[in-house]
């Protein structure tokens, strides 16, 4: 029987992979301590941070 549930499952690993891979890019981006931390900070909410990036450039 299937709950419903099974594509929720599937995309929270796809968001997971997603928090992964943004920390991988923003941590190599970092330079100093208070980079790595909003490394960190940003791989966790980079679903926001590329949104807000998109409207910027649609803005103009």
């Amino acid at each position: 029987m299937s709950d419903g549930n099974t594509g929720a499952a599937g995309g929270g690993a796809i968001y997971a992979l997603g928090i992964f891979g943004a920390w991988v890019w923003f941590w190599q981006q970092a330079d100093a301590f208070w980079e790595y931390v909003l490394a960190i900070i940003q791989g966790l909410f980079w679903p926001a941070w590329m949104v807000y990036d998109v409207f910027k450039v649609l803005a103009g």
